[in-house]
Order: structure tokens, then sequence, then C-alpha cells
């Protein structure tokens, strides 16, 4: 028995109704999907910390989320692991006729734009019923905001809704900023004007990442990880003072980040 065949019998077995666990057997498709969420962000963890030994085991968890998925498929009647493993052989190898076929790709780039005419024509033909098939179709709303919005984005740039030029972007970055401040400096304030016009302001942001070649859910996620590392140092910092954090203000606050952003940076704050 190979090592999936075996996943495959361990996971029958919790869901066996006479002997399985309760937990897995009380499980359906739903409601297993925020735990496949939160092992995939795992293996993302565990790459950012070019932690192979945790690659392994993330990914094993990841897997068994499929595994999991699948063996509900097969209770119902819909499909089973080797379903899974053919659909997306299948795909990979529709996806890719510069390989498997006797088309011919040069560059990277001529063989995206073939990937994409091809998703293109597979969402075409899933089109139910009259409506008419669009650029848009098939984004997943359960994607991180700003995942989907480069992708709304780049679907949309593909048929020439796009800026020529970054500088373009940036002008509208600032367009959106000043919109911004306006709503703030409303009086009364308006919370629903102020709430869409930081989207419209994170859409610009996000527009710009695109545009300049940077990944915005990577960039965010290496700030996030400068900033912890930055805001630990600041509480180093003022622990070896012996003073607490909520009672320095926010001047000492700065203060102590900058420090800590400096010796961050390899620099002598002294």
């Amino acid at each position: 028995m190979t090592a999936v065949e075996e996943l495959l019998a361990v996971m029958a077995r919790l869901r066996d109704p006479e002997r399985g666990c309760p937990w897995d057997r009380a499980q359906d498709f739903r409601s297993i999907v925020p735990h496949t969420l939160e092992e995939a962000y795992e293996v993302a963890d565990a790459i950012e910390r070019d932690d192979h030994p945790a690659m392994r085991d993330e990914l094993g968890d990841l897997l068994f989320q499929v595994v999991f998925y699948a063996q509900i498929g097969r209770e119902a009647g819909s499909f089973d692991f080797e379903a899974i493993a053919r659909a997306v052989t299948d795909k990979l190898i529709r996806r890719h006729p510069h390989v498997f076929g006797d088309r011919e790709e040069t560059t990277a780039g001529s063989q995206r734009a073939t990937w994409e005419a091809i998703k293109a024509e597979e969402r075409a033909e899933r089109a139910s019923g009259d409506a008419a098939p669009s650029a848009l179709d098939d984004v997943p709303l359960a994607l991180p905001a700003l995942t989907r919005s480069r992708k709304l984005q780049s679907r949309a740039a593909r048929v020439g809704f796009d800026w020529p030029e970054p500088g373009q972007v940036i002008d509208k970055l600032r367009e959106e900023l000043g919109e911004l401040e306006e709503a703030l400096g409303d009086s009364p304030r308006d919370p629903a004007h102020v709430h869409e016009e930081m989207g419209d302001l994170l859409l610009a942001c996000v527009n710009l990442s695109r545009q300049i070649g940077v990944d915005p859910e990577q960039a965010l996620r290496d700030g996030n990880a400068k900033f912890e590392r930055r805001f630990r140092g600041l509480e180093a910092i003022i622990a070896n003072t012996g003073q607490d954090l909520e009672s320095v203000g926010f001047d000492r606050l700065e203060a102590a980040y900058q420090q800590a952003k400096a010796r961050d940076q390899g620099i002598d704050p002294t």
C-alpha cells in the first residue's frame, strides 16, 4: 500500500459511520473550509520561515484537507480522490500545449498568454443560460481582498482597461487620498463615505502594486513582519528602562520605534 492509499484508508476509517471519529463524521464541505484556509496559511508561514520540516508537515495537513473533501465527495457519489487527480492532470495537459502538444512557446510571456486564453475558453464553455461571459468570471469571492483585487484588475487589464504608465496610477492614488481627506473633513463625518473612500484608496494601491510587479498580499505580509519585528524591538527598549508601554506616551514610543528601526536597518542609533 502506498502512502497515499494508506492516507485515503485512514480518512475512510475516520468517516466510518460505526467505528469512525464523531468529529470527522459530523463534518461536511462547508464546515471544513475554515480549516482548509488555516492550513494553507500555515503552509505559507512555513515557507516564509524557510522551515523545511514544517513545510513537509503543513503540506501534509493541507493534503489531508483534499483527502477529506474527496471522502465526503465519494460518500455523496459526486467524486473521489482519483477523480480530483484526473481532473487536475487533464487540466495541466490541456493548458500546456507547448509541453504536451505541438504548440511552440519561446518566452514565458507568450506561454502566459496561451494559458490565459485557454482559461478564458474554459470559462466561456462553463457559462450557463443566457448570461454573457465576463472577463471577471471565476475570481473567487473567498480570496483575501488584496489578492482578489489584484486578480480582478489583472483580468480587466487583459481587455485593455488599464493605465498605460505607473505614474498615472500614482496620480490616481493622490486623487483618492485627497478624496479620503475631504471625507474625513466633513462635519458631521459620514462613516459610510469614509469607508467608501478608504476602499477606493486601497484599490488604487493594489493597482499600483500590480503595475510595478509587486504582489500586494506578499508586500503587506512582509510589511507586517517588519512592523512586528520593530515593535518587539520597541517593547524591549522600553522594558530596559523599567517603564510600562502604557505609561510613557506616544512621543516616547515613537522615539523607541525609530531606535528599533535603526537597529533593524543595521544603523547604530547612538
